[in-house]
């Protein structure tokens, strides 16, 4: 179940140059039990033993701070045998969210030294640089807001998705994509929907979900609220990353399918499979060892590819996803479905299910 709503942080490390500002004092007032700690510099060293401990102290503190670059211009770059496209990632919030999921990179990435959930509250400086941008643009430009967070899961405590809304709408030239594991969809349905705004879930099967993606929404609640949006008029989409090959899997995501494509009608779907950077399952099962016992150390992760992830050997990536678009399929003949950040080689294997150059990160 959804646990977003319910985020109570135990302590917020307030920067001392936003201390006195409304938007600082506005989230405080929030959460009336947490204790503030007055902070001269927006990096904190945790107390914790090791690495796992301070991934879960990370969940239960937030810092209000500022940044001086919200948006990073990511190239598409990952090496020699990885195919991306590019695009700017939109970074208002960051290190993490109140979400557990096992396998997140974030939490690699981040480790012992930013254990919090960051909320950079300059916002005219937010504004300024997608502005800037997007008037320097001659052809369209996506901000993926979903790259470096969750869009949504605190979207009640943020507002941003009002804000941004607004932006964007006067902006012809330029996209948001907001990608979500959260049903915390209140804002979005409260304003009126315009088509620079893209919702994607991030959905798997209801296994995955209950062993992998802790306390996120569950696989009907991503599903409801994809439905309510589109209803809305949002235009939404369905990333199935990561696929992982649990016991029974076939079945699983057969189920899940049916579910989400006769209940939603997505423009595009997005498809990719486990990747871990190496030694973050170490890092998994001493923040979750009871739930990562059986499953993240025991994936068989082989595949060592040039963006420095371990995946599946590439037969069981084409096994997965030969059967997820045959799925689709057989309730969407037309929706456009493609791979995320796959070799060349899966890409040749599957030229016969005609993939999409679509991608769930670009408007």
């Amino acid at each position: 179940m959804d646990i977003a709503r319910k985020f109570k942080p135990d302590t917020i490390l307030l920067w001392e140059k936003v201390a006195d500002a409304p938007e600082a004092q506005r989230i405080i007032n929030i959460f009336p039990s947490a204790q503030i700690k007055i902070i001269s510099h927006q990096r904190y060293l945790s107390g914790a033993v090791t690495p796992g401990q301070a991934l879960i102290e990370s969940k239960r503190t937030l810092m209000i701070g500022g940044t001086h670059s919200f948006i990073n211009d990511f190239d598409g770059n990952l090496g020699s045998d990885i195919c991306c496209r590019p695009y700017y990632k939109l970074i208002p919030a960051s290190n993490g969210c109140p979400y557990r999921c096992t396998y997140c990179y974030l939490a690699f990435v981040y480790r012992k030294y930013h254990t919090f959930i960051k909320i950079n509250i300059n916002y005219d400086t937010m504004l300024r640089q997608i502005n800037k941008l997007a008037d320097g643009s001659l052809h369209k430009i996506s901000f993926n807001m979903g790259e470096m967070l969750d869009s949504l899961a605190l979207d009640h405590v943020t507002n941003l998705t009002p804000m941004l809304a607004d932006i964007f709408s006067r902006l012809p030239n330029a996209f948001l994509i907001l990608l979500t594991k959260s049903a915390n969809i209140g804002n979005l349905l409260s304003i009126k929907p315009n088509n620079r705004i893209v919702v994607s879930w991030s959905i798997n099967s209801r296994e995955a979900i209950n062993q992998y993606e802790l306390d996120t929404a569950d696989l009907d609640e991503r599903i409801n609220a994809a439905r309510l949006c589109q209803q809305h008029g949002y235009r939404i989409r369905f990333r199935i990353d990561p696929g992982i090959l649990h016991p029974n899997w076939q079945t699983a995501y057969a189920d899940m399918i049916q579910k989400m494509l006769t209940s939603a009608k997505p423009e595009n779907i997005t498809l990719g499979t486990l990747r871990l950077v190496p030694g973050h399952s170490r890092l998994a099962a001493q923040a979750y060892p009871i739930e990562t016992k059986e499953s993240l150390q025991k994936q068989n992760l082989t595949e060592l590819a040039s963006d420095g992830k371990l995946r599946y050997p590439e037969d069981k990536c084409i096994e997965f996803y030969s059967h997820i678009i045959d799925t689709i399929r057989s309730f969407n003949k037309t929706v456009p479905v493609s791979l995320c950040r796959e070799s060349p080689h899966v890409l040749k294997a599957l030229k016969n299910h005609h993939l999409s150059p679509a991608c769930n990160c670009l408007g």
